[in-house]
């Protein structure tokens, strides 16, 4: 792991643990336990949502003989696992992705084609689902305008993120990827990645095919829809009284926040503190908020835990004696 990547986690931490203590660790504590069996309705919440991703993905695989829903599903999971608890720029996951597709059986180009263009479609769905939250939010009685110019920046630079990367698609970002690639193939002792030299045209031809990416779309925004059902559920585990509307403005806004802060790792501090920004405009206060945060951070260490481990085995007897997600942290940008 290079040294910014641990510096960032650092900052990350203590930014967490000061509005943890700020807003009085033994209620939020007790918030947690309380609970109890709770959470597991949280993480069986997450699961149609991963599904839905998995199927956006699925959706634009331009093959013949694509791999199965349950082995997307899977492969997905992993996807989160890498981008959630490892320390590679929330892209890593991205790219073992495409390598675990890669191993299914699919043509390197397009297994890395199908990541680009699933992750731009993610993009393009959120800043959908953000409006949703923003126009919901501006529709709550009584709120300021203040919030409303807040909200409207965070699109506009979720916007920006997803002009700039599709941009990025046309000019030919994706040759110098390809270099790039092969070069961190050499380093992590990865074979086979011959085919990755066709990965922009493949890009520019999945674009070219209207109904993959209508149904990769409209599956992305059903599952953003569904992680607003998860916050709502979250919600009432904690004993807060919230309904529909609330949650879709937190898992839409909260979700921005975290996006736009893609550089940190895990979103640290900045789901935190989006969270407490986002509450408190719907009247709820900053320990709940936090209690909410960290619920969300349970769920995703007891599913990206096993993800990991069922990475590390799949990867581990093609990686010689390293440890692949060693090599991967070292190696992605921080």
């Amino acid at each position: 792991m290079r040294i910014p990547a641990v510096i960032s986690v650092l900052i990350g931490l203590a930014v967490v643990v000061v509005l943890v203590v700020m807003n009085g660790a033994a209620g939020i504590e007790a918030g947690i336990v309380a609970a109890g069996w709770g959470i597991g309705a949280v993480i069986l919440m997450h699961l149609p949502q991963t599904l839905f991703s998995a199927q956006g993905w699925r959706a634009v695989l331009a093959l013949p003989r694509r791999p199965s829903a349950a082995a997307m599903f899977g492969m997905r999971l992993i996807r989160e696992a890498v981008n959630g608890l490892l320390p590679v720029a929330q892209i890593g996951g991205d790219i073992v992705g495409a390598r675990l597709l890669a191993r299914s059986g699919v043509p390197l180009s397009a297994a890395g084609a199908s990541v680009v263009v699933d992750v731009t479609l993610e993009m393009l769905s959120q800043v959908a689902f953000t409006l949703l939250g923003v126009g919901l939010l501006m529709a709550t009685p009584g709120a300021a305008a203040l919030p409303h110019l807040a909200a409207a920046v965070l699109v506009a630079g979720l916007a920006i993120l997803v002009v700039t990367f599709i941009a990025a698609q046309r000019f030919g970002l994706f040759r110098l990827l390809e270099g790039a690639l092969l070069r961190l193939a050499r380093r992590l002792d990865w074979k086979g990645l011959e085919d990755v030299s066709g990965l922009h045209r493949a890009i520019l031809a999945l674009y070219k095919s209207p109904r993959r990416l209508i149904a990769g779309s409209a599956w992305h925004c059903l599952s953003w829809l569904v992680g607003g059902i998860e916050v709502l559920v979250a919600l009432h585990v904690l004993g807060i009284a919230c309904g529909l509307r609330e949650a879709m403005i937190i898992e839409s806004v909260g979700q921005a926040s975290r996006a736009v802060g893609f550089a940190v790792p895990a979103g640290l501090g900045v789901q935190e503190g989006g969270l407490i920004l986002i509450c408190g405009l719907l009247g709820i206060g900053p320990q709940q908020a936090i209690e909410l945060s960290l619920l969300k951070r349970v769920r995703e260490l007891i599913l990206g835990v096993p993800g990991l481990l069922v990475w590390y085995r799949i990867e581990g007897p093609c990686t010689a004696a390293s440890n692949p997600q060693e090599k991967l942290s070292r190696e992605m940008p921080s």
